[in-house]
């Protein structure tokens, strides 16, 4: 199967006073649809820019890469945007969602943003898939962190995403709901064939992915695939 995401030789510079930081020093990586892929690496190691990359949030100083069959090496912002808008989900350590909304308003927001039309009964659909029928009128001060984290997850499902890109997903939740968002992870990888990639500082649930990328001062130093369950 082709990769979804591929990178050759990623490198990204940047200028500190007279020096040039290399944030990022000649990265190969490829991610196919249907894979989870966890990025682990202490602070410095190049993780967070590594994320900014593959999630079109940045282009890199050199190297090429390649979002949902588009290259975007040397793109504008504006032109990232829309590679973001076409394939991307997003899902952070923060739920960010709205409290005066209910479960199913928020998960419609990136509709609205996005000028896309509503179709509630997909809506319920991708609640049921996260698990959540039966809070979609709550708002959000009615649900447990790991519920609020799957109103989020379903947010970023609800634009029909290729790739799912979690930041941190389970930095504020505790460590069953933690486990609980990961085995979701998995299930949509499976079921979906959404390529998923997560940054954790949590290497017990890293090491639940497919495939494990640990970064040190901006190079990959190991990658290891986990053997199926």
């Amino acid at each position: 199967m082709n990769a979804i995401i591929e990178g050759k030789g990623l490198k990204r510079y940047y200028r500190r006073g007279v020096e040039t930081v290399k944030a990022l020093d000649g990265v190969d990586i490829a991610i196919r649809p249907g894979e989870m892929v966890s990025i682990l690496g202490p602070s410095g190691s190049g993780k967070t820019t590594l994320i900014n990359l593959l999630s079109c949030l940045d282009a890199p100083t050199d190297g090429s890469l390649t979002v949902g069959g588009k290259s975007v090496a040397g793109l504008s912002e504006d032109d990232l945007v829309e590679v973001r808008r076409g394939v991307l989900g997003f899902v952070f350590q923060q739920f960010h969602l709205l409290p005066t909304l209910t479960v199913t308003e928020n998960v419609e927001l990136p509709l609205i943003f996005l000028h896309r039309p509503l179709d509630r009964k997909k809506t319920l659909e991708t609640l049921a898939l996260v698990g959540l029928s039966e809070r979609a009128n709550h708002l959000p001060k009615e649900l447990s962190g790991g519920q609020m984290q799957r109103v989020a997850v379903a947010r970023a499902l609800r634009i029909d995403p290729q790739i799912l890109v979690a930041d941190e997903p389970t930095g504020n939740l505790d460590k069953a709901a933690g486990r609980s968002i990961f085995e979701l992870f998995k299930k949509l990888a499976a079921e979906k064939g959404l390529a998923i990639i997560i940054t954790t500082h949590n290497t017990a649930f890293g090491y639940g992915a497919d495939r494990v990328i640990t970064l040190e001062d901006g190079k990959i130093v190991k990658e290891e695939r986990q053997a199926p369950n």
